[in-house]
């Protein structure tokens, strides 16, 4: 290292600062790796409440290590008081740190997470921070005697197939049993075989598998790739307990689509224990190569590192693209206020300074709803959100109407200015939600074919009923706060009025006491704060007359307030909902059913 930089390194203060912050980093990786490895004894006990709380324990972890690293810095080296030429040096020292290091990338993060928290913003380039990552993460891998590889590749044959897969099941060694490992595993060979078209193996023929599972709420994914010639193949088994408490095999999902629905951004982020991270990601992009980098870092619960890759990708298409920001397409919003760039797939949410009277609600609860909602389990049917601070774009990247409106709206998180003294005016948000960008659900409605408006009002129920089995009441469920994916799923984006369900009164409303009531268009009876009556969603969801009879021959249990008096009561009973990122027909118990 010495020789690279010998004109830099000089300040011994630099290297412990570079030190300090690395073993910070470390730190929180120890720990986030711990409880993520501890994901596969709570699945084999069945601990799905402990599953949960973890999961979202886990997230705030990285916040914690870094303030933690803040306060170590402040308290042991006078932080606030060095020169640039020192941070300059403790950057440069860190990059030797991170040689042979098997989580380089994230440990840069890291370092961009704490030194944002002492640095003035102009000290936001690549002197200073890692705008661009300095180490490589090709080719990185565990190399310890007794480490597990990134992934094992198993050569069956015609005759050791049915042996190979059940090999590939039990080196996973989950202490409970399976229920019959050898029905299953045939599942499997003959659901590969159709895959496949039979089985005319190739000479490089083999099957790679990641050599951690991937724990997610109360399933356990196996996932791996078929390599066959010139092909490879996308599979991932879903291992769940069965009625008896044994575990099956639930069902062999193959492809792309079929992988970018289990990692899907509305699901929650996965336990698996990865050493080498970058590998993994490799792994999972050589199946998946239309899903961004930054949401499988997301996917395995390194979101911060997915912020920060999704950031510079953010940053890159501005520079090659012309296009302006612009008020987002659709009904506008109450509490927020929605933009987005044409040419870049995600919408920018801002919390606006002032609501209707209607809207009974304030910036920080509507923060602490999607905290809400980043913390628990979306089930395929919440958008995950990308939170920033002080964002700047360019202020010529801007229509004047959108300007316009975020001078009225949301002047308390507008500055507008060139505070980096380079000449370029910037349009900076000190608070911003970054979301997918979907169709709005109302605007699809409107030019669906019929076949279509089918699909989209069952999936609008679907996509209740499956938000009301992870304890959450969408609150506001007008079509316009949902949209539509690719995938053609449904999703809810609209979180200022969500609750948990257990928290709720679901109501008949009350027998008209006389003619007078009945025809008065004031409610005449008592509503306490946290009563819902579902009976009254009609009026405002199904005005369509075709909407109306899809909606009332699949979803009529949603305007009955039994349904969700019963499902609140079952989970508050500690009911741990099925919810599965793939369809009913995949399931092996189904087939064998039909």
């Amino acid at each position: 290292m010495q020789t690279m930089f010998p004109h830099k390194l000089t300040d011994s203060r630099a290297y412990d600062i570079a030190q300090a912050l690395v073993d910070g980093f470390d730190r929180h990786y120890r720990l986030f790796r711990e409880t993520s490895a501890a994901a596969q004894q709570r699945f084999e006990q069945a601990d799905w409440h402990g599953q949960q709380r973890a999961q979202r324990e886990r997230i705030e972890f990285y916040d914690l290590r870094v303030n933690e690293a803040v306060e170590r810095l402040r308290a042991d080296y006078a932080i606030d008081a060095i020169g640039m030429d020192t941070w300059q040096q403790a950057k440069l020292h860190y990059i030797g740190l991170l040689t042979g290091h098997r989580q380089p990338e994230l440990a840069e993060t890291f370092f961009n997470s704490v030194t944002s928290k002492l640095l003035h913003r102009s000290y936001f380039h690549n002197d200073f921070i890692f705008v661009r990552p300095a180490v490589s993460t090709e080719y990185i891998e565990n190399d310890e005697p007794a480490a597990l590889p990134t992934y094992r590749a198993y050569y069956p044959t015609r005759e050791t197939l049915h042996e190979t897969w059940k090999r590939i099941v039990t080196n996973f060694q989950l202490q409970r049993e399976f229920g019959d490992l050898d029905r299953d595993v045939e599942h499997i060979v003959q659901a590969m075989l159709g895959e496949l078209g039979g089985f005319r193996p190739r000479a490089n023929f083999q099957i790679q598998v990641l050599s951690s599972l991937f724990y997610r709420n109360k399933g356990a994914y196996l996932v791996g790739k078929i390599i066959n010639g010139f092909t490879e193949t996308p599979l991932a088994l879903p291992i769940l307990h069965d009625a008896a408490g044994n575990l099956v095999i639930d069902a062999a999902l193959f492809g792309e689509d079929e992988l970018l629905m289990i990692f899907s951004y509305a699901r929650a982020y996965f336990m698996v224990d990865m050493e080498v991270p970058s590998a993994t990601v490799q792994f999972l992009r050589s199946m998946m190569p239309r899903k961004p980098r930054h949401e499988l870092y997301n996917a395995l619960g390194l979101q911060k590192h997915g912020k920060n890759l999704f950031y510079r990708d953010f940053m890159a298409h501005q520079r090659h693209s012309s296009d302006k920001f612009r008020i987002a397409p659709g009904i506008k919003g109450m509490v927020m206020l929605v933009f987005d760039l044409p040419s870049f797939p995600y919408v920018f949410k801002v919390i606006k300074d002032y609501y209707p009277p209607q809207k009974d609600t304030t910036r920080e609860l509507i923060k602490s709803k999607y905290l809400l909602v980043k913390q628990h389990d979306r089930v395929g049917r919440m958008a995950d959100t990308l939170e920033f601070s002080n964002v700047a774009f360019p202020l010529a990247r801007f229509e004047d109407e959108l300007v316009d409106e975020l001078k009225k709206f949301c002047p308390s998180v507008l500055e507008i200015s060139d505070r980096d003294g380079d000449g370029q005016t910037e349009l900076i948000l000190k608070h911003v939600y970054i979301e997918r960008r979907m169709i709005p659900l109302n605007i699809y409605l409107q030019e669906a074919g019929p076949e279509q408006l089918v699909h989209a009002v069952v999936e609008y129920g679907n996509a209740i009923k499956d938000l009301v089995a992870a304890n959450i009441f969408p609150g506001d469920m007008l079509w316009k706060n949902f949209g539509v994916t690719r995938h053609g799923k449904v999703v809810f984006y609209d979180y200022d009025e969500i609750e948990y369900l257990t928290d709720c009164n679901f109501r008949r409303v009350p027998q008209a006491r006389n003619e007078e009531d009945e025809m008065s268009g004031e409610i005449w009876y008592t509503v306490n704060k946290g009563d819902v009556f579902p009976e009254t969603f009609g009026p405002f969801l199904l005005g369509n007359t075709q909407v109306r009879e899809v909606f009332m021959a699949h979803h009529a249990d949603l305007l009955d307030a039994a349904f969700w008096q019963g499902c609140k009561e079952r989970i508050i009973g500690g009911h741990v909902h099925d919810v599965f990122p793939y369809e009913a027909s995949k399931r092996f118990s189904n087939r064998a059913a039909a």
